[in-house]
């Protein structure tokens, strides 16, 4: 399993929030690219990205942090937030993305994910963001009447290379991961699911191994921000875990 430490960008600063409200930002760094060359030195093999602006702006905002996150790791990057055609899409892959998570859109108009798992293999994830079951898009703003599992459905055969699912209610409150949610979601497709959303320590990270093997479906790892952040998660300590087969 792989762990995705988070960066979320908010007016170019490195922040996290609590439940999505972005009214609760708090600033871990204002150099997001320093942020990300931290992780990598750590030994983390991926990075997860989302361009909070982005998410309520339905277009990309921190364009300029992406592209010096990118210019400063070696390592993959995948990115969220604000990204609502093959355009934008096209844009990033070329621009050095590996992974392009599609929220909004996803629910919107599945049309486009599905077009763009064609045209980029391995390149598109799909972001599914839910509050007490139900898909959540807009930067959060507004609650479907969508499940998750629905959602993750549309996309069993169109070439999604991963779920990443969040528990917005946990998302920033390390009060631990979804791991019921995140099992069922994994159980009931065919497509590696990411857990995020509460990561609080080790102990959660634990939980959701310990889920993971007993599960039909694949845990491809799990998203952290405020706990590496604040120092209650160890990078180290959680690549190793996560890394051990034993």
């Amino acid at each position: 399993m792989i762990l995705f430490p988070a960066i979320d960008l908010k007016d170019g600063n490195c922040v996290r929030l609590v439940k999505g409200e972005m009214d609760q930002a708090t600033i871990f760094n204002n150099d997001p690219a320093d942020q990300a060359k931290k992780f990598e030195d750590q030994g983390c093999e991926w990075l997860h990205i989302v361009d909070l602006n982005g998410a309520f702006a339905g277009k990309p905002v921190n364009g300029d942090a992406v592209s010096s996150i990118l210019k400063n790791v070696s390592i993959p990057v995948q990115l969220g937030g604000g990204i609502r055609d093959v355009d934008t899409i096209r844009s990033w892959i070329e621009k050095g993305i590996s992974r392009v998570i599609l929220g909004t859109i996803a629910l919107r108009d599945p049309s486009i994910v599905i077009e763009a798992a064609r045209e980029f293999p391995g390149k598109v994830a799909v972001g599914i963001d839910a509050r007490n079951g139900m898909v959540a898009v807009e930067g959060w703003a507004e609650t479907s009447d969508m499940s998750a599992v629905e959602l993750g459905k549309k996309f069993e055969d169109a070439g999604v290379c991963s779920i990443i699912y969040t528990d917005i209610d946990r998302d920033g409150t390390m009060e631990g991961l979804n791991v019921d949610g995140t099992i069922e979601l994994a159980n009931a497709l065919n497509i590696p699911v990411i857990a995020s959303g509460g990561v609080a320590s080790l102990d959660d990270l634990k939980v959701l191994k310990v889920a993971a093997g007993k599960a039909t479906g694949v845990i491809e790892g799990a998203i952290s921000g405020r706990a590496l952040y604040d120092g209650s998660l160890d990078v180290g300590d959680a690549i190793s875990f996560l890394q051990d087969n034993t």
